[in-house]
């Protein structure tokens, strides 16, 4: 054979060898996988199950229940207190007062159930005791007239520094009477709502009060508001006195009752305990004569002023002044509010007394 064919013969035996080498390795490398694979199957079989993890359980919390909003719970709060000062205010409403009395009012059965009704608000200062302490503070209060017109759309304006008492309509001192919507409409369009309460409001705001001047500012602390009733004789008209200030280096004040007192012998008396002199005598019965003569005159405008109002006024006018009632509601009583000490049916010098306080 020859040199070469044996080269040939040879190689090819050396590839044989490798090839079946290599294959056997690779058996070999697949069988150390399986049994690895085997192994971790079991290791992971055997062992122990992972502890679940326990929860922290959530400190339990107390359901809070809040009350139901009454239908008429903000009412007595919407009414404006005519003639509360303006820094008196806040002190009206630093406590929780209840008004369940007025609310419960309009329920069947109450003083006011299925009627139309105007509401205005005034304040009462009163000496309270609250938590031991004594005070003087302005205890709000609401009035109820029942009429089915406005009793009035003036405003009073007097007090005791003031000269001359004013009657102006309400807009002139943003004031008017306007309905109040109870809780369950006032989703519903006001215009809809045949409302059946009127409250005295005022639309003057008190971050503008800085901006007016001194005696508009007083006017709001003078207010009252308005009734006449025509209906019923006047005190005006009945009255007989009247107040005398006589010009004099010591100015001499007094009442004169014209039909009770006699002008010489009141005149003699006051000269008697030395408030007038001798020679201002006949000065002082000419003016007492003429201020007599002013009041006579008003008296008698005022009586002429109602027979004509009578004459003019329509048959449900009549029918409504007539049957007008006013109440007068107190805060409820109530353990974290003042205990008030007196009540009275007294409104103001024009509505005068209430029919009935609650």
């Amino acid at each position: 054979m020859r040199k070469g064919a044996k080269r040939k013969a040879s190689q090819k035996r050396e590839e044989a060898k490798a090839k079946a080498k290599t294959a056997a390795e690779e058996n070999t490398h697949k069988e150390v996988e399986e049994e690895a694979e085997v192994e971790e199957t079991k290791s992971t079989t055997n062992k122990a199950p992972r502890a679940k993890r326990v929860k922290a359980s959530k400190p339990e919390v107390e359901t809070e229940y809040f009350e139901d909003q009454r239908n008429l719970e903000d009412l007595w709060n919407a009414v404006f207190p005519v003639g509360t000062e303006w820094d008196q205010l806040d002190s009206v409403y630093q406590y929780n007062w209840n008004f369940s009395n007025l609310e419960d009012a309009f329920e069947e059965g109450g003083k006011l159930y299925r009627k139309k009704v105007y509401l205005w608000g005034c304040t009462e200062p009163q000496m309270v005791t609250h938590n031991d302490v004594h005070k003087v503070i302005c205890i709000p209060i609401v009035v109820a007239v029942v009429s089915p017109i406005p009793p009035s759309d003036k405003i009073g304006i007097n007090s005791v520094q003031r000269e001359a008492e004013e009657i102006v309509p309400m807009k002139q001192m943003k004031m008017d009477w306007v309905p109040y919507i109870p809780l369950e409409n006032r989703d519903r369009q006001v215009e809809k709502l045949k409302s059946q309460i009127y409250i005295l409001s005022c639309t003057q705001r008190r971050s503008a009060l800085r901006h007016l001047k001194l005696d508009r500012l007083k006017k709001y602390e003078y207010c009252l508001p308005y009734f006449y009733q025509p209906l019923q004789e006047d005190e005006l008209e009945q009255n007989t006195v009247v107040d005398i200030i006589f010009p004099a280096e010591q100015p001499i004040v007094c009442e004169y009752d014209w039909e009770l007192d006699e002008l010489e012998e009141y005149t003699d008396e006051l000269i008697k305990q030395e408030q007038l002199s001798q020679d201002q005598k006949d000065e002082f019965k000419e003016f007492v004569k003429e201020k007599v003569r002013e009041a006579k005159k008003a008296n008698r405008e005022a009586r002429e002023a109602r027979k004509k109002a009578i004459a003019e006024m329509s048959e449900e006018a009549k029918a409504a002044f007539e049957n007008m009632r006013f109440y007068k509601f107190y805060p409820v009583q109530k353990p974290d509010t003042p205990l008030i000490g007196s009540k009275s049916l007294f409104l103001n010098r024009y509505y005068g007394k209430a029919h009935e306080y609650l």
